[in-house]
């Protein structure tokens, strides 16, 4: 039996991510992730582990076009989104869509 001293780490959870155009709920590598970095500038998170305020997004052509629509992201990360961001996700839900 582990004494205080040798406590055994907890296990991480899995916690779905919310994609900001549909509200659907899916693990965080279905999602595209757009993050706000602690400088204030806006870019698409490719790897999921950038530094700073972090909004989701299916990989969905429809949701980014919702998203883009309803400004759900600028609204998730207190920023404007300029379209160049929309532009990048758009480009890759394509490739998400050739690669299957």
């Amino acid at each position: 039996m582990p004494t205080d001293s040798q406590k055994l780490p907890l296990p991480k959870k899995k916690r779905p991510r919310t994609c900001v155009a549909c509200g659907e709920e899916s693990p965080k590598r279905a999602l595209m992730r757009v993050v706000r970095t602690p400088e204030g500038k806006v870019e698409f998170d490719s790897t999921g582990k950038a530094n700073g305020r972090g909004a989701y997004v299916c990989a969905r052509l429809e949701c980014v076009r919702a998203a883009k629509k309803k400004k759900a992201l600028g609204r998730a990360l207190k920023v404007q989104i300029e379209d160049s961001i929309y532009e990048v996700l758009e480009a890759q839900c394509e490739e998400e869509r050739a690669g299957n």
